[in-house]
């Protein structure tokens, strides 16, 4: 038996039936039954049948060191790009702790619902947590991005932790020009914890590396059942809860689009506003950064010593109050690190609407000390478009103030 076979598994009078997951125990087996739940049954009171075998054998590709799916000219290419993250977890029974332990190949015999649906080339980047990435990672990411699509990848799926996805799908969005798809997506449950999301958000974003949006996209639950995916414009999307499945919420509107999903089933992918076209834009790689860029944070009482503490960085942005507010105190730091040469961007830390420093006296004097308005970027996506403008443009005000990649919408509406 093989990690990918379906079996039918009897114990104490029940049955189960379902796809066999890889386990971290020769003692037990892990099934994923077709609800879409895990259960793990002791193999020394059970009766095992494979009901259809995998399409690859696992230990003979471990052994061969690669896949042996064979390619489908009529199936398009997705490269699967692992970074780690929980999607590509599993649960260390002797501590009880996930630790991200798969790599590309793993996570195709972990959710074996992918075949069929595409040819597919794994790379591995990463095998980190998400709290553990750098802005090298990123840079090594959007290279194998572009290595990847150069050899002809119709689009690219990357695996990554869900806690700071939104800094890494932003600084792909600014970092390469892509003619097609590049989904971003993980899992608020590892593959064999009880009501893993893994294989619907995994299924839904090769669904979505397959159409027409040249974009990058945050691919994740779009509510608490198994229905459907929403697609996030990468640039808008945070995640807003620790640990529910339908963590993800584009910010100011609704996600950009929807995968729906049924067992069994392809899942049908939607969009419901505008977007880059497959094939519009020429793929274009500008990866430099400048790592030497400070996000603050204002709250009542806070110090101005809190400001003056990252001293000569490049550049920093503050998350103010309402349309974009600081203490007074604050004001006479930010002008004197605007005038050594520091790039001041300021955000709000409400979770909608925009920054308008031209409303009251503080504002004004804002403005005055040189403080850039960042319209309503969230204050994560300034950050990284922040350190991607100081390293590639020469206006950089100029740069923080329009959209490049959806990040500022044209105006602020209500929306239902």
């Amino acid at each position: 038996m093989n990690a990918g076979d379906r079996v039918r598994v009897d114990r104490a009078g029940q049955t189960f039936e379902g796809v066999m997951l890889p386990s971290s125990t020769p003692d037990h087996i892990v099934v994923k039954l077709d609800s879409g739940y895990n259960v793990g049954i002791d193999r020394a009171d059970a009766d095992i049948d494979r009901l259809e075998s995998d399409v690859y054998d696992i230990e003979d590709a471990q052994a061969e060191g690669e896949s042996t799916i064979e390619f489908d000219d009529d199936l398009p290419t997705i490269s699967l790009i692992s970074t780690g993250g929980t999607i590509a977890s599993t649960v260390d029974y002797r501590t009880g702790a996930v630790t991200a332990q798969f790599d590309a190949e793993d996570v195709l015999r972990a959710v074996p619902d992918l075949a069929g649906l595409a040819n597919y080339r794994g790379r591995v980047v990463a095998n980190i947590l998400s709290e553990n990435m750098t802005p090298d990672v990123w840079q090594e990411l959007a290279t194998a991005i572009h290595e990847e699509i150069e050899a002809g990848a119709d689009g690219i799926v990357v695996m990554h932790g869900t806690d700071t996805m939104q800094f890494s799908a932003s600084a792909m969005a600014f970092m390469l020009d892509t003619p097609v798809p590049i989904v971003f997506t993980g899992s608020q449950r590892s593959a064999d914890r009880p009501s893993s999301d893994n294989v619907m958000n995994a299924v839904c974003a090769v669904e979505a590396a397959k159409s027409d949006c040249a974009e990058v996209l945050v691919c994740m639950h779009a509510d608490q059942s198994d229905d459907r995916c929403a697609l996030h414009r990468g640039t808008r999307a945070r995640k807003n809860h620790t640990s529910r499945r339908d963590a993800f919420e584009t910010v100011g509107a609704k996600p950009l689009g929807e995968a729906d999903y049924e067992t069994g089933e392809t899942p049908d992918i939607t969009f419901r506003r505008d977007h880059a076209e497959r094939g519009e834009t020429d793929l274009a790689l500008h990866d430099d950064l400048e790592t030497d860029v400070e996000l603050v944070k204002f709250t009542p009482g806070t110090d101005a010593s809190r400001l003056e503490a990252v001293g000569d960085a490049a550049g920093v942005v503050i998350e103010g109050t309402g349309l974009g507010h600081v203490n007074t105190d604050w004001i006479s730091v930010v002008d004197e690190l605007t005038d050594a040469g520091t790039h001041v961007v300021m955000t709000s830390q409400c979770l909608d609407g925009r920054v308008c420093d031209r409303v009251y006296d503080t504002g004004r004097d804002l403005l005055d000390a040189g403080v850039i308005e960042g319209e309503d970027i969230l204050p994560g996506t300034a950050k990284v478009k922040l350190m991607w403008a100081l390293a590639n443009t020469d206006d950089v005000a100029d740069t923080m103030g329009r959209s490049l990649a959806g990040e500022v919408t044209d105006r602020s509406v209500p929306w239902e």
